[in-house]
Formats: structure tokens, sequence, C-alpha cells
């Protein structure tokens, strides 16, 4: 059983999950607050779990030495810190713009060209080769999305591609970083990793919020919706390191077409949790997105050339 995939599969389900949990409190927290306190409560969650590992992995006397004192060592701290704010604030900066000018049932037809994206930059980069089921796996799965959106994407269109661009832009950032992560996952432990570019984000995020004046509307929210807010951020915490753990064993591609799961998941829960209807197109996303993950995963790993 591969351990990695299935990682990537629970990441793909969480991130649907979490999309119907926003769903909840999206009239109640405005999406730049929302996105902060969802990270800022995953880095909680993951502080406690990274620091000992942290530490344990700094006494090794050439790891100590990379990064306390090496210049390499602090160049590795900012990418990885930066690669976090990418994958967390700048890609949720630019889909909430884009959101504000395009349908969501248009933009997440966009967004699923995230594996797609990363197979042709991790190509390029010569990270993996472009194999006929790889690829026929992406784009069936990206059907299957398709398939899955149809009813909504009859919506009017204001007659600009402001909005497309920006979440064409926010899937290519989360393709970059998720291939450039993978070095340092490589060379260090994914729990501080994880912990350092979640915290990063924060920092990022916190400022960012202010024209949402986060601070006031953090202190008068309900019961109900921190209830939903730390489901959000424990399960982003517990996401992101499996996300990371996935892309520390497999490659960027076959780990990213798993976000294919998310509006599946996002329909399944959306049915069984706000009595949403599921018609006869999301039956037919669901087999064509199980095609395109076995076609994609299938067999070896795909090499990757050094």
């Amino acid at each position: 059983m591969n351990r990695a995939l299935l990682a990537a599969a629970a990441t793909g389900v969480q991130v649907g999950a979490a999309i119907v949990a926003s769903r909840f409190v999206v009239g109640e927290v405005p999406p730049l607050t929302l996105a902060l306190m969802r990270y800022a409560v995953g880095f909680l969650c993951l502080a406690p779990f990274a620091w000992p590992v942290f530490m344990l992995f700094r006494a090794s006397p050439s790891v100590g030495r990379s990064l306390s004192a090496s210049v390499s060592g602090v160049k590795d701290l900012a990418v990885m810190a930066a690669l976090g704010i990418g994958q967390f604030a700048v890609l949720i900066a630019l889909l909430n713009f884009g959101l504000q000018h395009v349908g969501a049932g248009r933009a997440a037809l966009i967004f699923s060209l995230f594996p797609l994206l990363t197979l042709l930059l991790s190509a390029a980069l010569g990270h993996e080769r472009i194999t006929p089921a790889l690829a026929t796996g992406v784009l069936l799965s990206i059907a299957g999305v398709a398939l899955s959106l149809a009813p909504k994407l009859g919506a009017p269109h204001p007659g600009h591609w402001w909005g497309e661009g920006a979440v064409l832009a926010s899937a290519g950032v989360g393709a970059l970083c998720s291939v450039l992560y993978r070095p340092y996952l490589q060379r260090y432990p994914t729990l501080p990793v994880s912990a350092l570019a979640m915290g990063a984000s924060v920092l990022f995020l916190a400022p960012m919020a202010l024209v949402e004046g986060w601070p006031a509307r953090v202190a008068g929210l309900s019961a109900q919706a921190w209830a939903v807010v730390a489901f959000i951020g424990v399960s982003s915490g517990a996401g992101y390191f499996a996300w990371l753990y996935a892309l520390k064993h497999e490659s960027p591609t076959r780990v990213t077409v798993f976000l294919a799961l998310n509006p599946v998941t996002a329909a399944v829960l959306g049915a069984l949790l706000l009595s949403e209807p599921i018609d006869g197109w999301m039956f037919a996303a669901i087999a064509c997105i199980g095609a395109g993950l076995w076609l994609a995963t299938r067999g070896v790993p795909v090499p990757r050339r050094r």
C-alpha cells in the first residue's frame, strides 16, 4: 500500500471538506480573516509536534551546522518560508480576487488545471517524465472536474478575463510551490517544514487581513463559528502535513492529481450536510476522476531525472 498516495488522497478529501465547512461561516468571517484563522489554528496544532522533531534534528552535528551557521541553511529556511507564503497567502489572495470576478463553478474548473500545470512545470525542470498514462490520467481528472461542474458553468460572464487570469495564476503558484518543495522535503523532516511554512503564511496574512478588521471580527465570532473555524484549522494542519509527506515520497504530479477529489467530496458532503442535490453529472464525474487517478498512479512511480 502506497502511504504517500493515501496521504495525497486524504488531502484531496480534506480540501473538499474544508470548502463545505467554510460555507457555514463565509457570511460571518471574510476571506482573508478566515484564511488567517485557518492557518493560525493549523500552525498551533503542528508546532507542539514539530518543535521536538526540529530540536532532535538540529542536534545532529551536520544538520546543526547547516541550520545554525551555514549560509545555505539560512537560505533553505528562507525559501521554505517563502514557499509557505506562496502556498497559502499568495494563492488564497489570487483565488479570492478571482472569485470576485468569476463564478465559483468556472473558477473551480480553471483551478483544476493545477495538476496539469504541475506536470508541465515538473517536466520542464527535469523532475519527472511525461508518460502517456500519467498525461491521460491528469486530463481525465480535469474532465471529471468539468463534468462535476457542468450544471454551474452556464452563468453569465462579465466580459473581462481578470478573474480567470487570477484563478489560473493561483493554480500556477500552487503548482510551482509543489514542484519546488521536493528538494527541501528530501533534506529536512516533514513536520518542521510544515510548521515553518504555515507559520510564515500566518505572519504574512496578519497585516493583509487588517483591511477586513480581523481583530474585531475574531473577538465577535459566535461559538458555532469558532467551532467550524477550529475544524477547518485542525484539518488544514493535518492535511498540509499529509500533503508535504506525499510530496516528499512521490512525484508532484501524482500527488496534485488527487486534488480532483476536492469537488466530489464537496458535492457528497454538501448533499449529506446541506441537502444539496447530486445529479447524473456528478456520477459521471466520479467515474471519470476514478479512471484518471488509476491511470496517473498505477504501476511504478514515474522516474525522475537528477
